[in-house]
């Protein structure tokens, strides 16, 4: 596995496709602040309450001009079920193979794919990353934290 991308390091090249089977790539971060989330899989339960801190954090996002990206190794019918069944707003994408998550370096945790959400700049730069496996709902708050700190 490649090593975690770092706060200062550009965003790998990558196309993956949402749960709309739409295409979306790294040249789509470009000129405006994206939050990526990587979480290990659809309609568990740590994995929903974070998907459903992020819906409900929605609104602060997009009024500050930022977009929301969840990326798991799911199918595309598994994402479009989830985001349809909890009312997710955002787009999420299907990384057969895990490939982007091994190019963002995300450590596995027990037998899962890693749970890390990082902060995209207009650049494409990584401007910040937090990671906690067990605490699903924590990254919204944390990412929300570092953007608007006086909060």
């Amino acid at each position: 596995m490649a090593k975690t991308l770092n706060i200062g390091e550009k965003v790998p090249h990558f196309i993956l496709q949402d749960q709309n089977g739409n295409n979306f790539s790294a040249a789509d971060l470009q000129g405006t602040t994206t939050v990526i989330y990587f979480y290990p899989k659809d309609e568990s339960g740590v994995c929903t309450k974070e998907a459903c801190a992020f819906r409900d954090s929605y609104q602060e996002f997009t009024d500050a001009g930022i977009n929301v990206v969840g990326i798991n190794g799911g199918d595309i019918k598994s994402h479009k079920n989830f985001a349809e069944k909890n009312r997710l707003p955002f787009r999420l994408l299907s990384d057969p193979g895990n490939k982007v998550i091994k190019l963002f370096g995300v450590k596995k945790a027990l037998f899962l794919t890693g749970r890390e959400t990082f902060i995209v700049d207009a650049a494409g730069i990584i401007i910040y990353k937090f990671r906690d496996f067990f605490k699903g709902d924590a990254h919204a708050k944390e990412v929300l934290q570092f953007l608007n700190p006086i909060k």
